[in-house]
């Protein structure tokens, strides 16, 4: 007996919404249906392109459509509203991040589709990655032994003209933030994901290399973590023209690296004679590699890793469970990104439980 194939539909004809139309072309089982954004052309244009209908009223496209779940990309502190409309109308929802610019909507979105019993999945693609992937599940089976420190960082890079090409970009009221908010919650999500839940933060964050925007371009944070373990993280769009993003899990008996994404550095005590040399293999990473994770250029992101949290939503329909990446998961990075932006303007340590 075949499976069911499932309609998408896309809300958002940006960049993100660009880069989902085209990754649901490689889910084996997602139809593309339909495409809305407020600006007709740019609808007509991508739809016209992935040969769907195009829509720029999403409630006319919620009841017209046999869709069963929708793509949310549009600006970030719309998420909540968009994927309430969704629910509302009876479709699931996998949503870009954050889940929203606050913790009032995200709660209320992890609200509305518990109420209408629907499922949401934030994307959050890089749990999704080999790396990461391998790392859990040595640090689930001990192999790490006590964590002692896990840190991140985010050296990427975005231009002037990428702030100024829309009105959101680079307003809390609907980017919600900066360089952490838009570019650093992936990171923040796996490091929390691999080291621990995070506790508090002492942070500061600052507007340093670009014009007309409110929101910080550098930041940088010590964390603790409720395990014990210490760390930091440093979040930039500055780092000329686009460097690394780079997550270190230090325990007592293991240490592992990811770098843009892959696994460059894994080494325990126990067999170390195995794995002597930093790496275990080469460490070289071509523009073309590192360009696909984003650090220069928000289109040119690897498509693999969304394809497979796709596919764990459309799992999680089937088999009534949660996605992977629920609300309640995606809300994390959200609390601690808010905490560090507290901290930052209070001059002091923030409690990630208390805001």
């Amino acid at each position: 007996m075949s499976k069911k194939n499932y309609n998408f539909a896309i809300i958002g004809a940006g960049v993100i919404g660009k880069s989902h139309a085209e990754m649901l072309q490689h889910v084996e089982r997602g139809n593309l249906i339909a495409i809305c954004d407020i600006i007709p052309e740019k609808a007509q244009a991508l739809a016209e392109k992935y040969r769907c209908n195009w829509y720029n009223n999403i409630e006319e496209m919620l009841e017209n459509e046999p869709i069963d779940i929708v793509n949310i990309c549009t600006p970030s502190g719309l998420h909540a509203d968009h994927t309430i409309q969704a629910v509302r109308a009876g479709k699931h929802v996998i949503s870009e991040k954050p889940m929203d610019v606050t913790l009032e909507k995200a709660r209320q979105m992890i609200e509305e589709c518990r109420k209408a019993n629907k499922k949401l999945a934030v994307i959050s693609q890089h749990r999704f990655d080999a790396a990461t992937i391998e790392v859990k599940k040595d640090l689930d089976n001990g192999k790490f032994g006590k964590v002692i420190i896990g840190n991140g960082a985010i050296n990427w890079y975005r231009s002037q003209s990428y702030y100024d090409s829309g009105d959101w970009r680079g307003t809390w009221e609907l980017d919600g933030g900066g360089a952490l908010m838009n570019q650093g919650i992936h990171t923040i999500d796996v490091l929390q994901y691999l080291a621990g839940d995070i506790e508090s933060v002492y942070a500061h964050c600052e507007t340093m290399g670009h014009e007309r925007i409110n929101v910080e371009d550098a930041a940088v944070a010590t964390l603790r973590f409720k395990n014990g373990a210490i760390g930091t993280l440093v979040g930039t769009t500055c780092a000329f023209p686009g460097l690394s993003t780079r997550i270190e899990v230090f325990g007592k008996d293991g240490s592992a690296v990811i770098e843009n994404d892959r696994l460059v550095h894994k080494v325990f005590r126990d067999d170390i004679g195995e794995v002597g040399n930093y790496g275990g293999g080469s460490q070289s990473r071509t523009q073309e590699e590192i360009n696909e994770t984003g650090a220069s250029d928000p289109a040119a992101i690897s498509q693999n890793s969304h394809v497979l949290q796709i596919n764990d939503l459309i799992k999680a329909i089937e088999e009534n469970r949660e996605p992977k990446v629920n609300g309640l998961e995606a809300i994390k990075p959200l609390k601690v990104i808010l905490a560090i932006y507290q901290s930052s303007k209070k001059g002091e340590q923030v409690q990630i439980d208390e805001i």
